[in-house]
């Protein structure tokens, strides 16, 4: 097809994927209202909504010019983020024309039949109708991601893994599982041995009181509410769009502490989006660098900033002001105490509650599970075994009979996310690894936290991690930030926290 504009094959690009962004952008807040405040009987039309919409994305992207475009472009003068930008686009390109178009379709349907499914069989602990609906979306998803390697010349989960994590190879998880495995197991022992107890926090904690305070360290933080929402859903997460983002959590009234601290984690998620470069907003390069960068960002915050003594210290008068009324001991709420309930180390079943310390079990659990299902060496059906099996190896801990609390407990499979679980543990390593960098620039970085001054913390990642978009691949971006990936930060971030 003859292209008559006037503009640069690179500047057509560029207002393409500026119109593609603003579709998805309408996507992403049609999604977020699905899983917020859709009424139930509005599935189906919904699902057809944002299929539509993502017909209509993928159009834009297939278009037969957009290839001439991208071949002419790469052959024009532009600046480093242009081609970065350009090397993105063609990314997305080929995903989009190499996946036919009703298989794109069919996955998309059946992920969000699963996992509308998921939320009320997961409560009801019923494996017998979820296993049918996660297997359609396991084979839906094998087979793009059989159409996907070929194309990379990549093994089928080393294409899952490079759409979530660009860059990620399965022979650097193996390594670096392989090193946890090493000293985790001992280690956890000797924390579990060495750690005080610490008084149960107990009372009745009033929704709006827990709601004022997660919104009051969010700005702390640095996140903006005019550019941003907090919201109640069935799975805490962070969607919307840069300029909207938007933050949900759950709260239980006979806690709190499990709520803020979800909060503050998607706070990370949410300062990351906000901070992207303007500049190239709406351009593939302008996006956030794959989720182990994303998780990373939430884990740095949760992790190395808010589950930290000088953190629990900043916070402590807020809590004792907001819940010492409602609760049984006040004396529970002193920094001491906090700060020993926040760093509890304890095996348990579910991910999402796991500590620092036991939470790399849960990812290598799930990512030996679903490599073994996106490979074919592993089924649906025989989930529930094996997810017990390796309960019980990694954490001693037995899940029969209570899949809801085994295999049937994350929202990833369901939505068709394989290759996603190593993100999560990834973000740990690298979070540990930017927090040590940003000690040796940064020495009383402790003390800004306990001043509750985060600015100098902003600019820091905003320089290193944030404003750069999707310039680099994952490992690229980690080791100009702060050097080769390593474990070593971990452990000794792991060892400071529990064993000292």
């Amino acid at each position: 097809m003859q292209n008559t504009s006037t503009d640069s094959a690179y500047l057509r690009l560029e207002k393409r994927f500026t119109r593609m962004a603003r579709l998805g952008d309408a996507q992403s807040i049609l999604g977020w209202d699905e899983a917020v405040m859709m009424p139930a009987g509005s599935s189906a039309a919904r699902n057809e909504s944002l299929a539509e919409l993502a017909q209509i994305l993928q159009d834009l992207l297939r278009a037969p010019e957009v290839a001439d475009d991208l071949a002419a472009a790469e052959g024009e003068a532009l600046s480093e983020w242009q081609r970065a930008n350009v090397r993105e686009m063609r990314r997305r390109y080929k995903r989009a024309t190499m996946i036919p178009a009703d298989l794109h379709r069919q996955l998309m349907m059946a992920c969000m039949e699963c996992e509308q499914a998921w939320r009320r069989l997961r409560g009801e602990n019923n494996w017998k109708d979820f296993a049918p609906l996660l297997d359609k979306v396991l084979q839906l998803s094998r087979e793009e991601l059989k159409i996907l390697a070929a194309d990379q010349k990549l093994s089928l989960y080393d294409a899952a893994l490079e759409h979530f994590s660009p860059g990620l190879r399965t022979e650097v998880v193996d390594r670096i599982f392989g090193e946890l495995r090493g000293f985790l197991p001992d280690l956890t022992r000797e924390i579990l041995q060495r750690q005080q107890t610490h008084q149960k926090i107990e009372g009745e904690f009033p929704v709006e009181a827990q709601k004022t305070l997660a919104k009051h360290f969010m700005q702390r933080l640095g996140f903006s509410f005019e550019n941003g929402r907090l919201d109640e859903s069935h799975h805490p997460f962070c969607g919307g769009t840069q300029r909207d983002v938007r933050i949900t959590t759950r709260y239980n009234t006979s806690e709190f502490l499990s709520s803020l601290m979800g909060v503050l984690h998607e706070t990370g998620h949410a300062l990351y989006e906000m901070n992207l470069p303007l500049d190239w907003y709406g351009q593939p390069v302008g996006q956030s660098c794959g989720m182990a960068i994303h998780e990373s960002q939430s884990l740095f915050m949760e992790m190395q900033v808010c589950r930290s003594r000088e953190f629990v210290e900043l916070i402590a008068p807020e809590v004792q002001r907001s819940f010492a009324a409602h609760t049984r001991h006040r004396e529970a709420l002193d920094v001491d105490n906090l700060t020993r309930v926040v760093q509890h180390v304890e095996r348990g079943y579910i991910r999402v509650d796991a500590d620092e310390v036991t939470y790399p079990s849960h990812i290598i659990l799930r990512y030996e599970l679903e490599r073994g299902l996106v490979e074919g060496s592993i089924q649906v059906n025989e989930l529930p075994g094996l997810w017990n099996e390796k309960m019980q190896s990694l954490l001693g801990l037995s899940t029969l009979g209570r899949d809801n609390d085994g295999c049937m407990q994350d929202v990833h499979w369901p939505g068709g996310a394989f290759g996603y679980f190593p993100a999560y543990t990834f973000g740990a390593i690298i979070a540990a690894q930017l927090f040590s960098a940003l000690q040796t620039d940064l020495p009383q970085v402790r003390e800004r936290i306990r001043q509750g001054e985060f600015a100098e913390i902003q600019a820091w990642l905003r320089a290193k991690i944030w404003s750069q978009g999707s310039r680099l691949d994952t490992l690229a971006l980690v080791q100009q930030a702060a050097g080769p990936l390593s474990v070593a930060p971990f452990r000794r971030h792991l060892e400071a926290r529990y064993l000292k």
